[in-house]
């Protein structure tokens, strides 16, 4: 697929990500954020990050992240960072209103 193809369908989904989990977050202060549009396959083919939509939970110093990825877990969309309270809220909205499952392999981040 040619990068401008791969990088527009990717943008797309991207955008659905950050819009969905910004619609659970009812946070002002912590919106979600834009993250990865294509996948990293360390080769010159194309391609955009999956169109599926799992969420995932990174702990650190800082608290909790919480991204709407991949089945390959490369992020689409992510907000951080949460205290164990909030989180576990977030991650209970996320299972029963939006449906989702959460992906538990490793997650691809923005650097």
């Amino acid at each position: 697929m040619q990068y401008f193809v791969a990088l527009k369908i990717g943008e797309k989904r991207v955008k659905d990500a950050r819009e969905l989990l910004s619609k659970f977050l009812n946070d002002k202060s912590n919106q979600a954020m834009p993250a990865l549009a294509l996948k990293d396959n360390k080769t010159n083919v194309w391609e955009p990050v999956g169109e599926e939509n799992y969420f995932a939970v990174v702990e650190s110093q800082q608290g909790y992240l919480i991204a709407i990825c991949d089945k390959n877990g490369i992020a689409k969309s992510i907000a951080n960072w949460f205290p164990e309270g909030k989180k576990n809220e977030i991650v209970n909205i996320l299972k029963t209103k939006a449906g989702l499952e959460q992906h538990f392999g490793d997650i691809s981040l923005p650097v």
